[in-house]
């Protein structure tokens, strides 16, 4: 494959390290005395940190973001063509993969259109509540979590602050919103268990898994990544220690007794969790049995109750509570694009 050969140095080096010596040796000489911030952010999992000597099979090499004044992008990108190398740290500068052609990945362009192509929209810009929901966290995470190697006015630092975290009436009704999908399913496990459908027991309870898991990085005020990263990212959250063995021992049942056991377990962890966040008032964190029906629910249905009455936002509190876009899409497709995940706010009132 083109601009994919085998490099010289083979050692790995995390993509953070090696993009930080790329610009400080390369790209930021070349644009010395040129006003410009530079970053690794966007779609490369390199961006969270979580890339592994397995990742450089493909794709993999130097890259940047490089942000300047829309003035300044032509004669920018002008001296980065021409004076980049053809290889850096071992690696090829010019690279290419599947459908991917072969080109240095030295992208130059202005801070605003880069946020909008990737989020949809300009966050310099006052966000709506429908703004918030509409932008995947996945694609929040590529903004917030990258490097930055440098930022000439600090405008790069301050809008990732500000995308950092939800704000409060958001983060509250996104919260209760997952409090509800677990109520919505919890009883679930159960009675899929009394009539014998052992492989829809685990279905649910393996969705009940993921719900829980979601809850934890809502309750830590952080994003959850896609698919390929969400166990990882969930490692490092500070429940995540506690919660894990509860839940491995949720997804390792073989019968709903243990089953429901490993369940309560971890309902009684984000239950105390919840209460210990001080995001609402304290909710009793005990089970109780499903009508009478032989099975203990958490009924998270009054932990969701809790939260939405600590949301004030009038047009939040007008929505049905589906959440974001997270929540209730579940394709890469629609996520991956934040053209069309802006266009799933039409699930929202106006």
């Amino acid at each position: 494959m083109a601009g994919a050969s085998v490099p010289a140095v083979t050692v790995f080096r995390p993509g953070r390290e090696l993009n930080a010596a790329f610009h400080a040796e390369v790209v930021g000489p070349l644009l010395a005395g040129r006003a410009h911030s530079a970053a690794l952010l966007g779609t490369c999992s390199d961006v969270l940190g979580y890339y592994t000597a397995v990742s450089t099979d493909h794709g993999w090499g130097p890259k940047l973001l490089v942000l300047v004044p829309a003035a300044d992008v032509e004669g920018v990108r002008a001296v980065v063509d021409a004076g980049l190398p053809e290889r850096f740290g071992g690696w090829p500068v010019r690279y290419g993969w599947d459908a991917e052609p072969v080109r240095h990945r030295v992208d130059v362009t202005t801070l605003g259109g880069w946020l909008r192509g990737h989020l949809g929209l300009d966050p310099r810009e006052p966000m709506t509540p429908r703004d918030w929901l509409t932008v995947p966290q996945q694609a929040l995470l590529e903004v917030t979590r990258g490097a930055v190697y440098a930022d000439h006015d600090g405008e790069l630092t301050r809008v990732r602050a500000r995308l950092a975290r939800f704000p409060p009436p958001v983060h509250r009704w996104v919260l209760a919103c997952q409090w509800t999908r677990i109520a919505q399913e919890e009883a679930f496990v159960g009675r899929t268990a009394q009539v014998g459908d052992e492989l829809g027991s685990r279905l649910v309870a393996a969705r009940l898994v993921r719900e829980l898991m979601r809850l934890a990085f809502l309750l830590a005020g952080r994003y959850w990544p896609y698919a390929k990263w969400f166990g990882t990212a969930f490692a490092e959250l500070p429940l995540a220690a506690r919660l894990r063995p509860a839940l491995d021992r949720v997804l390792a049942a073989d019968g709903f007794p243990a089953r429901e056991d490993a369940l309560v377990e971890a309902y009684g962890l984000v239950a105390a969790a919840h209460n210990a966040a001080g995001l609402t008032e304290p909710v009793d964190p005990a089970v109780r049995p499903f009508h009478g029906r032989g099975f203990r629910v958490l009924d998270a249905g009054r932990f969701a109750a809790a939260t939405r009455a600590a949301v004030t936002d009038p047009w939040l509190l007008a929505q049905p509570p589906v959440g974001s876009v997270d929540q209730f899409a579940d394709s890469t497709d629609a996520l991956g694009a934040a053209a069309v995940a802006r266009r799933l706010g039409a699930v929202f009132t106006p």
